[in-house]
Formats: structure tokens, sequence, C-alpha cells
């Protein structure tokens, strides 16, 4: 792009040349017009004198031939006499054409002399009448080259040309001071305004001589400056208390397009932002009681408040969700904003003070009731009889057994949901520990006719945990699979060492789960078959107890299950570093 002082010094540097060009073309147009005037002028004068020397009566006469050689001489040019017949008597300095003659004849008509060839720009031709009382005697033919000078010409081009030169060091001499007065503060000034509109708000001018238009734009990009830091900052903390609130959020435009998903809501939901972000509500939110609220709040342009129970992967969580219309200026609909609070473990809180003491009522009353029956059947007389002695006592021994398990189990609960409990960390071989859990267990299979299998990796399965409780974890999870599956079926415990987790699998052919299910089974007390669970000795708080520590654990444990078919339980546990 050539800048504007370029375009500014060709402009003035072109209209001197056409200027000086032009005033060339007119001085040489000057000269030879004056030139061409003076000729005729000298001729007419000198033509007239020979006429007044020639002698009328005696034109053929030798003095008035040496009249006309002097005066040729003289002058300079070809001088001829012709008579009126057009016949040439005397001629000096050259003979004229007949062409010449005939239009000299032709063309003078009164006594003036008259030029013959007006349209010939090399030869100046006059023909002079000799007249003498009104009689026309002949004819006095002046023939003279036009040969302006040319030297005059190159003379003028030269002083034309020196002058142009000398105009044009004064104009770009000027043209720069000018220019670097007044065009370097606007160039510069079109530079800073260009380096603001791409957003660098840092650009200034500098220059010696402060402008005011350099001063205007100084000041704009300090305000931009100012402004866009004062935006910065603002927006920094907004983006601040948004991303570090507890309750989830997401803002919806008035298209329904998701603009805004903070961080609390991808660790309530498990999802990732760029998997719902600038997408369609309805094609990327799973929850189908969510959709309905925000179709309500667009066709209602009201506040709504709801409270859902929603399944967050394998469990249920609540959360009240809170809907605001945003209506701008002029009542302008602009979106929706959703916050989720997780209510859950408030209402955890709530139902398990309403719901402990039922439950453990309920799971205590079976084995007391059972310990109270055969005790008092003993006292009335039953205790005589050996063989039924026998029997009732170690039914109380294996109803006191259940019971010990129980309180067992809800101490083991309520010390690992405290905030001081501690896990003792260090390197842990999986495959060590699963081993032990095939030995534990494996007569248990086989009374039950499962057939107990363990595919331990080639490499070793070191994770960082706490020995006991990654056993009580596995054991808990074997014990079920063993629990729920039938004869002749098949649970496989299996690990796997990935890049950087130990994953283990525990794979039965059980009875399965329903999905609706799935989300309620970490629940204390919950049970899919409660008296097959009950038979077996549960106590309803094994897969409670086994959640709580993976979390301890920092790992993850997900299920995956078809009703008559099997379930999958997947736990993984941060790899021991190398």
């Amino acid at each position: 792009m050539i800048k504007f002082r370029t375009r500014l010094l060709a402009a003035l540097l072109s209209l001197l040349i056409l200027v000086f060009a032009s005033l060339g073309f007119l001085l040489v147009h000057l000269f030879h017009t004056s030139y061409d005037e003076k000729l005729e002028s000298r001729i007419k004068k000198e033509a007239g004198f020979i006429a007044g020397l020639s002698d009328t009566d005696h034109l053929q006469s030798p003095e008035q031939g040496e009249r006309l050689q002097k005066a040729s001489r003289e002058l300079d040019s070809a001088v001829s006499l012709i008579d009126t017949k057009g016949q040439v008597l005397f001629h000096f300095g050259g003979r004229p054409d007949r062409s010449v003659i005939k239009k000299a004849v032709q063309s003078v008509d009164s006594g003036e002399g008259v030029r013959i060839n007006p349209d010939d720009d090399s030869r100046f031709s006059f023909a002079q009448p000799l007249q003498k009382g009104g009689k026309l005697y002949g004819y006095i033919l002046i023939d003279s080259p036009v040969d302006p000078d040319a030297g005059i010409n190159q003379k003028i081009w030269i002083l034309l040309g020196v002058s142009l030169g000398t105009a044009f060091l004064i104009i770009a001499g000027l043209g720069a001071r000018i220019t670097s007065q007044y065009t370097t503060p606007i160039e510069s000034a079109t530079q800073v305004a260009i380096e603001l509109a791409k957003g660098n708000y840092n650009a200034r001018t500098f220059n010696e001589d402060e402008t005011m238009l350099s001063q205007s734009i100084n000041m704009l990009a300090q305000n931009l400056q100012d402004m866009t830091r004062a935006q910065e900052m603002q927006r920094d903390r907004l983006q601040t208390v948004i991303e570090n609130i507890d309750s989830g959020l997401i803002l919806i435009d008035g298209k329904g397009y998701i603009h805004l998903v903070n961080r609390a809501y991808q660790k309530q939901f498990h999802v990732q932002a760029d998997q719902l972000l600038y997408h369609f509500y309805h094609e990327v939110l799973e929850h189908e009681e969510i959709i309905n609220l925000i179709e309500e709040i667009f066709m209602t342009e009201t506040k709504v408040r709801k409270m859902f129970h929603l399944p967050i992967r394998i469990e249920r969580r609540y959360f009240e969700v809170d809907g605001v219309p945003i209506i701008g200026m002029n009542d302008e609909w602009k979106g929706i904003v959703l916050v989720f609070h997780d209510m859950t473990e408030r209402k955890q809180l709530e139902e398990m003070r309403k719901d402990f003491v039922a439950n453990v009522s309920h799971e205590l009353k079976t084995p007391i009731t059972s310990i109270k029956g055969f005790t008092e059947t003993l006292l009335d007389g039953a205790m005589n009889e050996r063989e039924t002695l026998q029997q009732f006592l170690s039914i109380i021994l294996k109803e006191s057994g259940r019971l010990q398990t129980l309180i067992q189990d809800l101490l083991d609960l309520s010390k690992i949901e405290q905030q001081n409990f501690t896990l003792n960390i260090q390197d842990c071989e999986i495959g060590e520990i699963l081993t032990e859990i095939e030995m534990l267990l494996k007569n248990k299979a086989e009374e039950r006719g499962i057939a107990l299998k363990l595919e331990k990796p080639e490499e070793p399965a070191i994770a960082s945990g706490d020995p006991h409780r990654l056993k009580q974890i596995f054991l808990n999870l074997v014990n079920n699979a063993l629990t729920y599956t039938p004869e002749a079926g098949s649970v496989t415990i299996s690990a796997e060492v990935l890049e950087d987790a130990v994953q283990v699998k525990v794979k039965d052919t059980g009875i399965g789960i329903k999905k609706a299910e799935i989300p309620r089974i970490f629940e204390r007390f919950y049970r899919i078959d409660k008296d097959r669970s009950r038979n077996s000795g549960g106590t309803g708080l094994g897969l409670a107890i086994v959640k709580h520590l993976v979390e301890a654990h920092h790992g993850e444990i997900d299920v995956e299950s078809e009703q008559g078919k099997g379930t999958v339980f997947t736990v993984r546990l941060k790899r021991a570093p190398h």
C-alpha cells in the first residue's frame, strides 16, 4: 500500500511536470508565432524597398540586375524579377519553381504584396507587384527559408528543464518537510487506529511535535485500555465467582443454545463443557425433567423453582433447580439461567434421620426376636431335650453373629463417614489381595456350585491404597456376586493395568439388576432381593461401605448390569508411582 506522503509527492511532481511541459509548449509556440510575424514584416519591407529601387521602364537593364543581385546578397534571400507573363527576367540565389511563379502571378490582384505559400513552414515566398501609375510591369519574388534558430528551442527546453529540476528539489525538500510535519502524525495515528481495531490497546503515537490528532488518539487508546482492564477485571471476578460456587450453572440463550457451563455443573453431572457448549439444549441434556423445566420457563417467562431426584450414573441425587428468565432492555428476551443446588446430602441426612431408626429397628428386630423366641422356648422346657437344645442354640448363635455383623458394619460405615477417617496408604499388589479373597471364598463357591475364577495380569498390578480396606472392598463385591448368582453360575475376578490406574472387575452370571435400581444399590439397607440377602446373612450395608471406601481412595466404581444375565462391578484405583 502506497503511503499517503508518497501519493502526495507524486501528485505534486506530476502537477509540476505538467505545468512546465505546458509552459514549454506555450513558449515555443509564442516564439514561432513572433518569429513568423517579424519575418513577414521584414520581408514585406524588403520587398517594398527592392520594388522602390526597381526601374519599371528598364526591367531588363544590367543595372537592374546588379541592383537585384546586391539586394539578394545583402538580404541573404533568393530574389527574382518576373514580368507580367511569368517570365523570369532575373534570379539571384536560386531559380524559383514554376508553381511558385504561377501562384505569384495568380495571387497578386492588387498593389499589395502577398505570401504565396502560407501553409509551407519551411519556406517563406513573398511576391511584390511592380506598379507605376496604376500599371503592372512585373513582380519581385523573394524566397527566404524559414529557419528559426533551433538553438533557441533547445535553450528554452534546457532552461525549462533546469527550472523543473530546481523546482523539483525545492518541492521535494518542502514536501518532505511538510509531510514530515503533517502527514507523519496522520500515518502514525492511522497505524495506531488499526492496532486499536485489532484489540491492541497498548498502541500509542510518538511524535516530536505532539499534534492535537496524536494527543486525541493517545487519549482514546488510554481510555480504551482502562475500559478494557476494568471489563477484564469485572469479567475475571464474575468468572471466578461462577466457576467456584458450589452450585451448577447453565446459561441458555434466547434460541435455546447453551453458552455457559460452570465447573460445578460438570462435576455434578460428570460431563465436559465441550459436550454442551453451543449445542441446542434439547439435544445434549439427558434428563427429561430439566428439559421440561426449560420449556416451561420459555413459555411462561417467569422464575421457576423445582426439586428433582435425578439418576447420575450409578446413583440418584437430589437437585433444587432455580430457572430464571433473562429479560433485557425494552423487555427483550435474552435467555435462561439455570442454577442447580445439590441437595443430596441434606436429603440423605433428612431421610437418614427418618429411616435410620426404622431400618435399624427392622434389621435388629429379626435376630433379636429369634433369640428371644428360642430362649423363651428353651426356658419353657425345651432345653431338657438335648437335640432341640442344640438346634436352638445353633440358631441363637447364628442370629447373634448376624447381629454382631450388622453392628460392626454400622460402626465401620460410621467410622468411614467421619472427617478424620484416614487410610494407611502404601503400595499394594492387587493380584495378591485378589488371590487371598479367592482362597477365602473358594469353599463358599464350591458349596453353592459356582465357578470362581481369578484372572491376574502378567505384570504386577501395584496400586496406592490401604491393603486392609482394599481387601474389604473386593471381599464385599465377590461375596455379593456369590450371593446373587444361582447354582452352576460363575463369578470372574479380573485385574488389568492401565496407563495411570489399576482396574478390577467382578463379573457374575447372577440375577442382574434392573436399570431403575442401579442408582440405589449403594444406599444403606437397600437390597435387590431382600429374602436372598437376609438368608445369606447380609446387612444391606456392604455396597454402601464399598462406595465410601473407593471414594476415600480417590477411585471410581461403576456398575453394568442386565437383568437375568448378570452384573459387572468395575473398580479403578490410582496406580502407584513407578
